[in-house]
């Protein structure tokens, strides 16, 4: 008498093992990170301060107290904690923490793009260099030895100066400092890559190029370009701090971390607090993001995963 169920018992089954599906990847996702966390503790901790820093520099015009070039808000250099300035005023009477906030905006968004844009250029093009080999792949590493004899502050004092003061030109000029290194590390496991037996079997069947690439090699080097990511998004917020600290880079009216150093350099003798909290906030960012990219490097690395 239990036929007639039979089929609907079966769907509704089938149905809850569909509706486990999503829950299942969620409590997954939340493992890994549990693991990572319990594994890693430092590179865990350096992940969360990195995710606060980007809310408060995506939510910053809520919770900056004042404008970050509102004049006046307190004394001129009032000490920090003294007339509503939990981190002092600078020449101007401006409030510290409101343009460190604002700060965090300009940082955080330069150091991203440039680096996403950087590496995944660079990613792109170590892949397809490895697989093409002969007169492209020798012409474009020459290319790279060529920008990679350049110091990476010099060559960014050349890019400012010869396009100009503004965001899009540090952008610029830190995607031509980062593009190099990313080939570099990309093409020389793409070479690897290239050789293994589904690659092999891929064009043997008939498999286009860029299907190969996109489909097979660039997938496999997606551990290495996360670890890039991380590790250079420090690397770009110092290079974008100390071109605004030299006023090359970001123009002087916008608050930022270098620009913010370097006005704080003119009085760091009697009014101290102007130069320790960007530093103090640069390092810790910096740190941050260097932390996170170990552990991830660790994880990710199949020699290192054991260690």
């Amino acid at each position: 008498m239990r036929v007639f169920g039979t089929t609907d018992t079966v769907e509704q089954s089938g149905l809850a093992a569909q509706l486990r599906v999503k829950p299942a990847g969620i409590a997954a996702v939340w493992s890994g990170l549990r693991d990572f966390a319990r594994r890693k503790p430092v590179s865990a901790a350096g992940g969360v301060v990195l995710v606060v820093v980007v809310l408060v520099a995506v939510f910053a015009e809520v919770i900056a107290p004042y404008g970050p070039q509102e004049i006046g808000v307190a004394t001129k250099f009032a000490g920090p904690g003294t007339e509503n300035a939990l981190l002092g005023t600078d020449q101007l009477g401006r409030d510290i923490l409101s343009r460190l906030i604002h700060g965090a905006r300009i940082s955080m968004y330069v150091g991203i793009v440039s680096v996403v844009i950087g590496i995944t250029a660079g990613t792109i093009m170590g892949v397809v260099s490895a697989y093409v080999g002969g007169w492209f792949d020798i012409l474009l590493q020459r290319l790279v030895d060529a920008l990679m004899g350049f110091p990476p502050i010099i060559l960014a004092l050349g890019l400012m100066a010869a396009l100009g003061a503004s965001t899009n030109n540090v952008i610029i000029a830190l995607v031509v400092i980062l593009v190099p290194g990313a080939t570099r590390v990309i093409r020389s496991q793409a070479l690897s890559i290239k050789e293994l037996d589904y690659t092999l079997a891929a064009r043997s069947i008939g498999a286009s190029s860029m299907r190969i690439i996109f489909k097979h090699m660039l997938p496999n080097v997606a551990a290495t370009y996360i670890v890039l990511v991380t590790l250079t998004l420090g690397f770009a917020i110092v290079v974008e701090a100390a071109l605004s600290f030299l006023g090359v880079g970001i123009p002087p009216d916008v608050a930022t971390w270098g620009s913010m150093l370097e006005l704080g350099r003119r009085h760091i003798d009697n009014q101290f607090w102007m130069v320790v909290f960007p530093g103090v906030v640069i390092a810790l960012v910096v740190f941050s993001v260097n932390f996170l990219g170990d552990g991830l490097r660790d994880v990710m690395d199949p020699k290192l995963r054991g260690r």
